[in-house]
């Protein structure tokens, strides 16, 4: 099951037999005051640079998010859709909690976005999938509802089975365009959180076969040496299901294990991709960790030129 997504002359699969497909998690303000202080005054400047970091490391989306405390976030919104779009072609997720946002971001939007995200709250479910429908955009789809996000993941497929029925049946939005987050909780604060992640995305690949995401670095939240964490969690969670992530690709360590679970899960043929990618961080000034490889709409590769809980404390 293909979900493509596109900008005015960009499309992007996501797919089980795709290169994973990386969301760079970067333009959003949580925990980044002087960012928040920045778009309070209607300075979008620091969004020129944090597209430039997330395209230079591999990401195939943006994640766009203009939460800032105080701000108008609709017309910031519609401020930083418009900039980004002139400053790369990359396809955009339009990531609030506000519907009149996504509104914004989805009618200033040119192309096909990916709407982050809708949980299994009935009043949720009638408020976002409207705009989905309206505007012919894919979502994430978040398995929790008004009481709890479940532990069991039985009970978070139960969810994901409401969410997806309602979309398709009630809204008549093609399977292909949800994705389904497993909700990766901290691993720091129990370590069978990742099993239970791992096992939710092996149910909905089962029942479903949608694509998937999450945010990469909420598992590792508050434990030391996050990046490795991530990166080691990233090809189990590949294996089992897991098709696009939110990172921030800032980080090479956790990119790269993106890019390894492709090779090893037989999504890079002959390793083209990887080998390719490698060579050219041989050819780079220092010779640094090799950069990854962005994915085209036929699942080839060419060398390169983000709702998780951020990394680390960022005042920029």
């Amino acid at each position: 099951m293909h979900t493509i997504v596109s900008s005015t002359t960009r499309t992007v699969t996501i797919g089980h037999d795709q290169p994973f497909a990386i969301i760079g998690e970067r333009i959003n303000p949580t925990g980044r005051p002087k960012f928040q202080r920045q778009l309070r005054d209607g300075d979008l400047s620091r969004i020129e640079i944090d597209v430039a970091q997330q395209v230079a490391g591999g990401a195939l989306l943006l994640d766009v998010n203009m939460g800032a405390p105080l701000a108008d976030e609709a017309e910031l919104m519609v401020r930083a859709v418009t900039l980004i779009q002139r400053l790369t072609d990359l396809p955009l997720v339009i990531d609030s909690s506000i519907p009149e946002v996504l509104e914004a971001g989805l009618a200033a939007y040119q192309g096909k976005a990916l709407v982050n995200s809708v949980t299994a709250e009935d009043e949720r479910l009638h408020t976002i999938l409207p705009l989905v429908k309206r505007y012919g955009a894919a979502v994430i789809g978040l398995p929790n509802d008004e009481e709890q996000i479940p532990d069991a993941p039985e009970d978070r497929l139960v969810l994901a089975r409401k969410l997806i029925c309602t979309a398709t049946d009630d809204y008549l939005i093609p399977i292909e365009d949800i994705l389904i987050d497993p909700l990766a909780m901290p691993v720091g604060a129990d370590t069978g959180n990742t099993m239970r992640t791992l096992e939710t995305l092996a149910l909905v690949r089962d029942e479903f076969g949608v694509n998937t995401t999450l945010g990469a670095s909420n598992l590792s939240f508050g434990m030391p040496d996050r990046h490795a964490l991530t990166a080691a969690f990233l090809p189990l969670a590949a294996a089992q299901g897991l098709t696009s992530a939110i990172m921030d690709t800032r980080t090479p360590q956790v990119v790269t294990a993106a890019r390894a679970a492709d090779l090893l899960l037989g999504r890079d043929d002959w390793g083209a991709a990887w080998i390719a990618a490698f060579r050219a961080a041989q050819l780079s000034p220092g010779g640094a960790t090799p950069r990854t490889p962005r994915g085209t709409s036929d699942g080839k590769a060419i060398i390169s030129d983000v709702h998780s809980i951020p990394t680390a404390p960022d005042q920029l």
